[in-house]
């Protein structure tokens, strides 16, 4: 499946409140936005992209666990990026630091 963009902006711009309603209103959909404000519905992966996710995860994670450098994500994590794009990584990391610096928004 690929991934489908919608562009409402001649109609509707969501803000940041609303845009996390609309991903909290529908959990079993997984959306994006990116820095023109229009929205992605991401499609669910196969079982392959699955297995490869998990694996990489878990590396991350054991990593993580070893080294106590920061925080691991997956992608039912949605990151607020500095160009006002909402993202969901299939896995990331976040210095300790920096995540210590973060505010809850």
């Amino acid at each position: 499946m690929t991934a489908i963009t919608i562009n409402f902006n001649n109609i509707l711009k969501l803000n940041d409140d609303q845009f996390y309603q609309l991903c909290r209103d529908n959990p079993e959909i997984k959306f994006e936005r990116n820095i023109r404000g229009e929205i992605t519905i991401m499609p669910p992966t196969g079982g392959e992209t699955g297995e490869y996710n998990a694996s990489l995860i878990a590396d991350f994670v054991i990593w993580n666990r070893q080294t106590k450098l920061g925080k691991v994500f997956d992608s039912s994590t949605c990151f607020k990026l500095p160009n006002n794009s909402n993202r969901s990584p299939d896995v990331s990391w976040i210095k300790l630091e920096r995540w210590n610096q973060l505010t809850p928004e």
